[in-house]
């Protein structure tokens, strides 16, 4: 068989090469991922410093904007097919959406979706921005459970967004897993303050790897999914971590806002082999809540234990 001639194979890598858009080159050299997982927020709803609070755990935040961190969002970005959806539309949606497209994604991208879990301010209140105001999208896909679309189609300003479609609403189901070219999003419903919508976490599978992003639940024990018996099927696990413990709330009772603690997690997951450990990674903290600070104790603490912490910027490849 002849061998084909070392400048006709130099010409073909070069083409392959150039073809391939310059965010996927650095990533594929990086992580050998044309599909990955990036984290646009890891705060709470509010974000962090919050709106109101001057006291010292908030005010390194206000004077150095360097530390200030944005409510939690993900991101799944297709190399191969130049598209990324969201995970949450954030108040902090547009430098969450820049930021994207200027450091983990490209400008020639196109947003193809947004998977919202609930309806609590930090979640979905971003969708504002794709309004006449602003941006004025035309049919950006929004995925909802039942009750999330029609609190969005029956509450202004949301159901304006619908009537000029800004926005096109598509519905979810309970393990109803949806395909959108290379990855798969499956909604799974969890226990929370449902005032206004359900509220659902989401298994999210790429071609290789697949993520568990559970933002908000009031207690494991409340789920009927035992969380320890979900670990092992996942390659990483971003979850619930709005509070360390339970005195952060000075004057407001926990019972109002029952999240798993983090020492109730790593209590509960503690006896997880330490390759399991290593797949979750605490998200959605509050404003009040240590482990916003890396080098605190408590944060100190979690990795000793063999968890993870969130950070903007994190790209787990899927």
């Amino acid at each position: 068989m002849r061998t084909m001639p070392l400048v006709y194979q130099s010409l073909i890598i070069s083409i392959v090469v150039f073809c391939v858009p310059k965010a996927s080159q650095a990533h594929i050299a990086k992580h050998g991922a044309n599909t990955e997982l990036v984290v646009l927020g890891i705060a709470q709803d509010a974000g962090y410093p919050q709106t109101l609070c001057y006291q010292p755990h908030c005010m390194p935040a206000w004077q150095d904007k360097s530390l200030r961190k944005m409510a939690t969002s993900l991101a799944v970005v297709d190399h191969a097919a130049k598209a990324h959806y969201l995970f949450e539309a954030t108040p902090d949606l547009p430098q969450q959406l820049y930021l994207l497209q200027q450091e983990w994604s490209q400008p020639d991208y196109l947003l193809q979706g947004v998977f919202l879990t609930h309806a609590h301010m930090g979640h979905y209140t971003g969708l504002m921005h794709f309004g006449r105001e602003s941006a004025a999208t035309k049919q950006i896909a929004v995925y909802a459970m039942p009750a999330m679309r029609s609190f969005l189609e029956n509450n202004g300003p949301w159901s304006q967004l619908v009537k000029l479609k800004n926005i096109e609403l598509k519905t979810l189901q309970h393990q109803r897993e949806v395909t959108l070219g290379s990855i798969k999003v499956t909604p799974l419903l969890v226990p929370h303050r449902d005032e206004f919508s359900e509220t659902v976490g989401y298994l999210i599978k790429g071609p290789t790897k697949t993520a568990l992003f559970i933002p908000d639940i009031d207690k494991w024990q409340k789920w009927s999914t035992a969380i320890e018996d979900l670990i092992p099927q996942v390659d990483y696990a971003l979850l619930d971590a709005t509070f360390y413990s339970a005195d952060e709330l000075k004057g407001r009772t926990m019972a109002d806002v029952p999240h798993p603690l983090v020492i109730e997690s790593m209590s509960r997951l503690k006896n997880l082999a330490e390759d399991q450990k290593q797949k979750i990674i605490f998200i959605h903290l509050n404003h009040t809540n240590p482990l916003l600070k890396p080098s605190s104790p408590e944060s100190l603490a979690v990795t000793a234990a063999g968890f993870r912490i969130a950070n903007e910027g994190l790209i787990l490849p899927l």
